[in-house]
């Protein structure tokens, strides 16, 4: 597969968040550095507001840890975001590289 899209954001606060991407076959988000926080994952709704993707279980798509997180075709074409909200920020920069399909 060839990427279409290609992004990369360092974030080392609470309540901040990437930049959009939009993505029309799904993707994949790719968290590096040394970091303690929680990242959440968030789609823009129809009403223009941020909300968690979550699974098939309806839980909210987070990472503690460096790694990945895929995004499936069932779940797009909309404009994601990653970031780590209010109070789920402890130290260090986490480096997310977004690659969409």
């Amino acid at each position: 597969m060839t990427a279409i899209n290609f992004r990369t954001d360092s974030i080392s606060a609470q309540n901040t968040f990437s930049r959009p991407i939009a993505l029309k076959r799904g993707g994949v988000l790719t968290l590096t550095g040394t970091w303690t926080a929680t990242v959440s994952l968030q789609r823009q709704g129809m009403d223009g507001n941020w909300v968690d993707v979550t699974s098939n279980t309806l839980v909210a798509i987070t990472a503690t840890a460096n790694g990945t997180i895929q995004v499936s075709p069932i779940d797009v074409p909309a404009l994601y975001r990653w970031g780590v909200k209010t109070g789920n920020y402890t130290s260090g920069t986490v480096v997310g590289t977004f690659e969409g399909k």
